[in-house]
């Protein structure tokens, strides 16, 4: 067996598609799984992990066109495996292991991977996360999906994210090509074309119909009548209702009452207005049975997102059933974390930093004069103090430190706890706003002097009014 050659530190790059996550950046990212995790949990949530790597077999013939985008690995002990495309069907399989679960609801963060072509910029990548919460079980007809729905709009409220959820039936979608003349062994092929009109215009989408999937052009053109059509769910309701073509067929028809339903159930949770009732939603993956859905990002002025839908998901109800005699019906949905992190780290203004940011509340600081030591095993002691109480602090790793290192040190630290020899015999200890102000003004303003035993209080106290100027 052969080695390849290390390359140099020049040639050196993360596999295309992924990347490292440092500092700030995984600050902002660990917040997106806080805000995601704490909606699950409010709304009953039960964690589950499962394996980067499932039987290949588990994995095949679940993903429509995109089965070409999984990675598969090699045999290993005789067990063909591959790398997991989604969260979904891993729940799936567990579902189907675990006959002792009737209802649950599930969420799951963890890393995913697909063979794409990506685009970091647009959070379009090869190894990424996924927040997904899923409700399994027999329930009432479309009181799990409102309740998905409303998860959504809660986690992209607690991140300040403005969303519009699109939404459709795929019981709706494959009746209105069955009304418009498509064969019934080219409903997936079709509907995956559809549901590129988010991204290329009607033209593009048609000519991929009729040339590369061999469907007539009048048919496409019926296709392309119904499907183009979007609004409030009452509008795009009224549009079904009023065509007596459409609703002599029994597809259209059922989709049509759970999407009534639906209309009631989100003015009740407060959630309509968020809503698009669009017929040209498709969702590629070949195992949607009914609700489907994709969120999207509303852009403030002036700005060009580029990122596609930060969420999506839909009911699918005979996927267990792949795997075993027991049919579990289940309804769920997926944030893409990096395309929702995208957006966020862009807002934020994207800042450049030479060094590793780090979320320091207190920096720790000794001053003195000629012959001054330092003041070391000092400066552990307090900074331990405030470890023991929560606070994240830091000192400089120098014995004795110049005062102009530890300033540029504590840069973007809002608050200094500052140590003098005299003030240390007496028991007390200065703490100040350091915020704001030059090497000159911070050394004018030397902060206020409080006991010892009074310095986590005072440093609480001080760091709450910071928190509260700072919003």
């Amino acid at each position: 067996m052969t080695v390849d050659k290390l390359p140099s530190s020049a040639q050196l790059k993360t596999p295309k598609g992924t990347r490292d996550w440092v500092g700030p950046d995984l600050h902002l990212r660990d917040y997106i799984f806080q805000v995601a995790g704490d909606t699950f949990k409010r709304h009953g949530g039960v964690p589950l992990d499962t394996p980067v790597f499932e039987l290949r077999s588990v994995l095949s013939e679940k993903y429509g066109e995109d089965q070409r985008l999984i990675y598969n690995v090699e045999d290993q002990g005789g067990e063909l495996c591959s790398l997991r495309y989604d969260l979904t069907v891993p729940f799936a399989r567990w579902l189907a292991m675990h006959s002792n679960y009737k209802q649950v609801k599930r969420y799951q963060i963890a890393k995913v991977y697909r063979r794409d072509q990506p685009a970091i910029s647009r959070g379009r990548l090869r190894e990424f996360y996924q927040c997904d919460f899923d409700i399994a079980g027999v329930y009432d007809p479309m009181i799990p999906d409102s309740e998905i729905i409303r998860v959504i709009f809660e986690v992209f409220r607690a991140l300040k994210l403005e969303v519009i959820v699109k939404v459709n039936h795929r019981k709706i979608l494959d009746g209105l090509f069955m009304v418009a003349g498509v064969p019934q062994d080219k409903l997936r092929p079709i509907s995956s074309a559809v549901d590129k009109l988010d991204k290329a215009a009607w033209d593009e989408v048609k000519q991929e119909m009729v040339e590369e999937k061999g469907l007539p052009e009048a048919v496409a053109d019926r296709v392309g009548e119904y499907v183009r059509r979007s609004g409030t769910m009452a509008q795009t309701l009224e549009v079904l209702r009023s065509n007596p073509d459409l609703m002599a067929n029994e597809d259209i028809k059922a989709g049509a009452a759970d999407m009534e339903l639906l209309a009631q159930y989100l003015q009740a949770m407060g959630v309509s207005d968020i809503v698009s009732f669009d017929l040209s939603l498709a969702r590629g993956l070949d195992y949607y049975t009914g609700l489907i859905y994709e969120v999207v990002a509303k852009p403030q002025d002036g700005e060009a997102l580029q990122v596609g839908s930060v969420a999506a998901g839909g009911r699918y109800d005979n996927l267990v059933g792949m795997y075993g005699k027991r049919p579990v019906p289940c309804v769920g949905l997926s944030f893409g974390v990096d395309r929702v992190f995208t957006i966020l780290a862009a807002r934020q203004g994207g800042k450049k930093k030479s060094d590793i940011a780090r979320e320091i509340d207190v920096y720790v600081i000794a001053a003195g004069g000629k012959g001054f030591n330092g003041l070391l095993p000092e400066r552990m002691a307090v900074a331990s103090q405030l470890w023991d109480a929560g606070i994240r602090a830091e000192f400089h790793p120098k014995v004795k430190p110049k005062m102009l290192q530890q300033f540029n040190a504590s840069v973007d630290v809002p608050v200094s706890v500052i140590l003098g020899e005299e003030e240390l015999e007496a028991g007390q200890v200065r703490i100040k706003d350091a915020r704001s102000g030059d090497m000159e003004a911070i050394e004018k303003n030397r902060g206020e002097l409080v006991k010892r035993e009074d310095m986590v209080a005072e440093v609480k106290k001080l760091l709450a009014r910071v928190s509260l100027a700072d919003n």
